[in-house]
């Protein structure tokens, strides 16, 4: 089946259903906050029911976009009274953070490698640069016009998950996408201020602990960052002011991969990459459980960091090893 066969059945599937409940993964980030915004007012143009719920609440910086406020955060849904879930940039259920939708008709659409296939329709295509580019083909499929609330939300999408068209991963169509959703009304210096010039001070002092027990390995080339609950509680700030902030290392010209530590409260070690060029970071999440992307990727173990940390960096530095050779220009 081809992905504009797989698209055209998932549109037809939506035509023939009112109800809807949208969702995505916890901790949500710029595409699946975009991606579920842009698909609900395109079924809200085609007269549906919309109910949008995650598991976490939005990062502050994104509460002024149109439709934020729709959004319910809740770690349950009590028997869904709905025709069909939506769910987008989840490689399995579980990733919502959010249980009861098992028995529902389960639409999965993504982008990441790994996906479990675990809807009634399923449209997986790793070769997009950010889920919403997805939803971009099916809003059109559905015969709903671009309006400028869901061009931004689009464009949202897109610019936060290339790393403000930083990552591999971009494609002439990204960038085709990006042009009909400047034509369609949206500003792209105004949504660059909105997304990366709208941090709190508390979010700046984050930063600058951050940087300040920043370790470099491989040469320097090999950045560490570690978060735990006291440096957030010390700088006044909430795990989703942590957004982001993986990349700032990677500014550094000798650096070529960073690896982010965030201890959870209850004691759960997410860990979280980044890259550049041919460094393939998802090889090394791979091997711990976790997917993503070449140049972002990330698990999450029920281990000490102690335990695993060195297994993780010697990873990272193979691989760093590995996409400098492909790369004669590189910093050696």
């Amino acid at each position: 089946m081809t992905p504009t066969t797989k698209r055209d059945e998932i549109a037809e599937a939506i035509v023939q259903r009112q109800r809807f409940l949208l969702t995505s993964h916890a901790r949500p980030d710029g595409d699946s906050i975009g991606s579920q915004l842009a698909m609900a007012f395109a079924l809200d143009a085609l007269g549906k029911s919309v109910r949008l719920v995650n598991g976490d609440p939005a990062p502050e910086h994104y509460q002024e976009f149109p439709g934020l406020d729709r959004i319910e955060v809740a770690a349950h849904v009590e028997a869904p009274n709905v025709d069909a879930v939506i769910v987008m940039e989840c490689s399995d259920l579980s990733r919502t953070g959010v249980t009861g939708l098992d028995g529902a008709f389960i639409i999965n659409i993504d982008h990441h490698l790994g996906n479990r296939m675990y809807g009634a329709l399923n449209w997986h295509d790793d070769t997009a640069a950010a889920c919403g580019e997805l939803v971009f083909d099916l809003i059109g499929a559905l015969g709903v016009p671009l309006t400028e609330e869901i061009a931004t939300h689009i464009y949202l999408a897109i610019l936060t998950d290339t790393g403000s068209f930083h990552h591999s991963n971009i494609t002439p169509r990204t960038f085709d996408i990006c042009r009909r959703c400047v034509e369609a009304g949206v500003d792209p210096a105004t949504m660059a201020r909105r997304v990366f010039d709208s941090n709190s001070f508390g979010k700046l002092k984050l930063i600058g602990a951050l940087l300040d027990d920043m370790e470099l390995l491989d040469e320097g080339r090999l950045a560490v960052l570690h978060l735990d609950e006291r440096m957030l509680t010390r700088c006044g700030c909430t795990p989703n002011d942590t957004e982001g902030l993986i990349n700032l290392p990677l500014t550094a010209r000798e650096i070529q991969a960073v690896v982010f530590f965030k201890i959870e409260a209850g004691g759960e070690l997410r860990v979280s990459m980044r890259s550049k060029y041919e460094v393939d970071v998802r090889s090394v999440a791979t091997a711990f459980g976790g997917g993503g992307h070449k140049n972002a990727a990330g698990f999450t173990l029920q281990a000490e960091e102690s335990d695993v940390r060195s297994a993780i960096i010697q990873r990272l530095v193979h691989a760093i090893g590995k996409g400098l050779k492909s790369r004669p220009d590189a910093v050696q």
